[in-house]
């Protein structure tokens, strides 16, 4: 049988990921530096996980300044097939209320200081991933029935929204953002799928909202201590959506993105400097020759 494998990146308010087996801390360096912390392994319902959480433990790190290349290779070298993002956002939807999740199935890309943190290409070697589809779709719908088991309510697909941070929206972007029909908004998610693709990683995301950002009428503006209150709430919603994907995954079919990027790499093999080969190989060597 095909050993299940998930990787469970944490965002605010979720820092460590109780109730796996075997546990072990796992520091690991990557070609594009450290992530951004030490990673917990263990096992689950039978599934191998590695956990991180994306701002550190103690919230360290700003969106801005994720090493989203770093924490993804560390998910591939971990063995991970698959990999869930956990994101606080705020909800552009009057029917999408904080509490709520949102298992996400397109994105929209507002942040503009990021560009060398979306990618693993450039510099030596050209490649262009097919990205219509951002989350994996087989791997959303286990995480979908695992938030309806959780006891989530639980909303079947939605926009996000990935915005530059750290600030939040001003009220005439929320109410543009609100007009292009976008579903929730966050700072982080966006960078993990398009990374994750490139690895040939499965990857979704479990989006928990937490306010209404600045557009609604009635409902105060959001703030930092608003959004810590809900995201305490979230918590163990969280962890228990965590549970049920590893039990889902684990009675699922095997979910893999392998192949993905076959037919992604435009630099010809000859042509791939020695720099671009020492970054890439743990990612693509198949592809490299």
């Amino acid at each position: 049988m095909t050993e299940r494998t998930l990787g469970i990146i944490g965002g605010s308010g979720i820092y460590d990921l109780a109730g796996l087996q075997d546990r072990r801390e796992v520091v690991l360096e990557t070609p594009f530096g450290a992530p951004s912390d030490a990673l917990i392994t263990g096992t689950m319902a039978g599934v191998k996980m590695a956990f991180l959480p994306r701002h550190g433990r103690g919230h360290r790190l700003a969106p801005h300044e994720l090493p989203f290349r770093a924490n993804l290779h560390a998910m591939k070298q971990l063995g991970m097939e698959c990999v869930v993002g956990i994101s606080a956002v705020g909800s552009m939807r009057e029917h999408i209320v904080p509490g709520h999740l949102v298992l996400v199935d397109q994105f929209i890309d507002r942040t503009r200081g990021r560009t060398e943190e979306s990618t693993f290409f450039g510099d030596g070697c050209v490649a262009h991933a097919h990205f219509a589809d951002p989350v994996w779709e087989p791997l959303r719908q286990v995480a979908l029935a695992a938030a309806r088991r959780a006891g989530a309510t639980v909303h079947d697909g939605g926009t996000y929204l990935c915005m530059e941070g750290p600030h939040f929206s001003t009220r005439a972007e929320s109410r543009l953002y609100r007009s292009w029909g976008v579903d929730v908004i966050g700072m982080t998610n966006l960078q993990e799928a398009k990374l994750a693709r490139e690895a040939e990683i499965a990857y979704t995301t479990v989006a928990l909202v937490t306010d209404y950002d600045c557009w609604h009428q009635t409902e105060a503006d959001v703030d930092v201590a608003a959004v810590i209150a809900v995201l305490k709430q979230n918590a163990d919603l969280a962890r228990r959506v965590v549970v049920e994907i590893a039990q889902g995954l684990a009675a699922a079919p095997p979910i893999s993105a392998r192949g993905c990027m076959a037919h992604a790499l435009l630099t010809a093999k000859d042509a791939v400097s020695a720099d671009a080969r020492r970054r890439l190989v743990a990612l693509m060597q198949q592809y490299l020759g």
